[in-house]
């Protein structure tokens, strides 16, 4: 009997110790821990549609963060509404020994709203939290169940959905009644599914992966999600708040959208549509006229977060809008293609991801998550125009680097079709300043600054224009870090609202203390004004192209008049580098008793092949030089 005991003891101990150890770091194979911040050691997912609008969304994860880089890898968020309800959470935390420290439930974690001016989801929420150890490196494991009511949307399967994640093994199984039909999409995946079938007869989708190595972290690369493994799918038939439909492309999308979501609700009250009418009489041009009711709408009604509709897909009707002068992004922009069909404007609802990012629609392949925003778009003759209906300040016409350049989904009478939004070329995305100082002998200098902005540069300085002189002053005093004691004493602000906007700002300051005096010498910044601060780290071994997603062009000129009894005395800058990606030119010239100091700084967006990417370190370090570059002068 004792010799049973001590066999049972043992074998408790060992069930035991098994089970403690099996998240030891240690045990993490060698050839993931390259680049790799955190390690997903398992994660299973499991999306069973049960019935249209009956899916079960189950997932487990265990993922051991090996430094400060992987908290925010192993950051939990749960989104939820009332058409996705959480149905349990629950973790543990584990040492790097794989020894259990703690435990969480759902009460540990924080609930917050989640609506914003780009969302359309506006009746969201979010439940976050971050479990730590308080030593690296350690492991959560957790598991959670959520119930949607819907067939719609189905979240993406990003195995490793980070870059700096390496992934041990994971797996997504997709299960469904043998007459639910899904399209799929594959990125980047190591191979393809596996089709089978349950006991019970259900059809199963499956996925997997195992020793996915972590994928660093490189500046100047394309989207992280060009690269990362990513399984799209999309039903062809669903069901959504009680709303039914099917597709199997974007058109078909796009034509249930405008049937079912956005057809019926322009009606507007006809004082409303007499007050157009007047506002626009005498008006013959029709883009004219459209710019004329889109201030009318930025000016009469604001943005606000609503939780209307079907989920976050229905606008809000524009009569509501109209009475309450209020909506979110796609009650606005609802509401204001009902005021320009008033005035027999035609226009287009369109979908599209935000972000400076530019993420555009997937072109093969069609599914409703790919969006998160909406605008419209005004397709008239050779002239397609685009409009931001959430913002009271925007110009007609224009879109910032938030929805440029990018493929998105306009939902006409016809059906869905993808289009582009307009693309802003860095020479259109233009910074031009002019500045005239005077600096004496005690290393004061005075004057003015003229600045204008345009394209995407345009809103550089937009959230000063109507500032109180006070605000302004802190704030360029923020931007301008290389007056010494900087005093604004006039700001002000002119815009041209185009389609290609400018802002026009113009200074007068004056800096006490702005030149050193040391010596019968003087010492002060040649470039105060507009200064590349910090260079770009070289990497060796580079994997990605080179991808600029921005281009501008920046020119100033400062003409400095030196106190008298002072010449310059050190080497005139003079540099020029040409390069596929960029131009650089800066020179200094005397004339007089002035110092003329010019820059041009061109930066062309584009993909370029990883080999440039040296020079472009070299690039960025030529110009941080040549901004910190300080003048000299000494008396005659």
């Amino acid at each position: 009997m004792r010799a049973l005991y001590i066999c049972l003891f043992s074998c408790m101990l060992a069930l035991t110790a098994g089970a403690q150890g099996l998240y030891n770091a240690n045990l993490i194979p060698q050839e993931l821990l390259p680049y790799a911040s955190a390690v997903m050691r398992n994660n299973e997912v499991t999306l069973e549609v049960k019935d249209p609008d009956n899916t079960i969304y189950h997932v487990k994860t265990a993922i051991t963060v090996l430094n400060k880089n992987g908290v925010d890898i192993a950051h939990i968020i749960l989104w939820h509404n009332r058409t996705n309800l959480i149905r349990y959470v629950k973790g543990m935390v584990y040492n790097e020994f794989g020894q259990a420290t703690g435990k969480f439930t759902e009460k540990e974690f924080s609930d917050v709203n989640a609506t914003s001016q780009m969302s359309l989801f506006e009746d969201s929420r979010v439940k976050h939290y971050v479990p730590s150890n308080g030593s690296y490196p350690y492991t959560i494991e957790y598991e959670y169940e959520i119930r949607s009511k819907q067939s719609l949307n189905f979240k993406d399967w990003q195995p490793n959905e980070h870059l700096g994640l390496a992934v041990e093994k994971s797996t997504f199984n997709f299960i469904c009644k043998p007459d639910f039909k899904i399209r799929y999409k594959e990125i980047n995946m190591p191979q393809g599914v596996t089709i089978g079938s349950t006991k019970d007869g259900l059809k199963t989708y499956t996925w997997k992966v195992a020793n996915l190595k972590a994928i660093k972290y490189e500046p100047y690369s394309p989207n992280s999600d060009e690269v990362l493994s990513t399984v799209k799918i999309a039903p062809e038939s669903f069901k959504y708040e009680g709303i039914t439909g099917n597709f199997t492309n974007w058109n078909q999308l796009g034509q249930w959208s405008y049937d079912k979501l956005l057809a019926g609700r322009q009606a507007l009250p006809a004082g409303t549509v007499q007050q157009i009418t007047t506002l626009t009489a005498g008006i013959t041009d029709p883009k004219l006229k459209a710019k004329k009711i889109y201030e009318y709408m930025q000016g009469k009604t604001r943005y606000i977060s609503v939780q209307i509709g079907i989920g976050g897909y229905q606008p809000f009707p524009a009569s509501d809008v109209d009475n309450l002068n209020y909506g979110d992004c796609k009650a606005l922009v609802n509401y204001t293609q009902a005021l320009l069909k008033a005035a027999n404007i035609d226009s287009w609802y369109c979908m599209v991801k935000s972000g400076s990012d530019r993420v555009s629609m997937l072109t093969d392949f069609a599914s409703m998550n790919q969006a998160d925003h909406a605008i419209l778009c005004l397709p008239f003759k050779n002239d397609t125009t685009f409009v931001e209906c959430t913002d009271q300040k925007m110009p007609f016409g224009f879109l910032d680097d938030f929805t440029d350049n990018r493929t998105v989904l306009a939902c006409t009478p016809t059906g869905g079709k993808l289009i582009n939004t307009t693309k802003y070329p860095s020479l259109q995305n233009t910074q031009q300043r002019n500045a005239a100082f005077v600096i004496n002998a005690e290393g004061t200098l005075s004057g003015n600054v003229s600045t204008i902005f345009k394209g995407i540069q345009y809103g550089n300085h937009s959230e000063l224009m109507d500032e109180p002189l006070a605000e302004q002053v802190k704030s360029l005093q923020r931007t301008y870090t290389a007056f010494n004691n900087l005093e604004v004493e006039k700001c002000t602000y002119k815009q041209d609202k185009k389609q290609l906007p400018a802002a026009i700002e113009n200074l007068k300051i004056q800096s006490r203390d702005f030149a050193t005096a040391e010596n019968g010498r003087l010492y002060f910044s040649a470039n105060p004004l507009n200064r590349t601060i910090h260079t770009i780290r070289d990497v060796r071994n580079r994997v990605n192209p080179v991808f600029i997603d921005h281009g501008y062009l920046d020119e100033d000129e400062i003409t400095y008049m030196l106190p008298e009894g002072y010449r310059p005395d050190m080497a005139m800058l003079n540099i020029a580098v040409d390069k596929p990606f960029g131009k650089f030119k800066v020179s200094m010239a005397i004339n007089g008793n002035k110092l003329i100091f010019k820059r041009i700084l061109q930066v062309t967006e584009g993909t370029y092949e990883k080999g440039t990417y040296r020079d472009l370190v070299d690039f960025y370090q030529t110009v941080v030089d040549a901004d910190n570059y300080n003048v000299t002068l000494v008396k005659n």
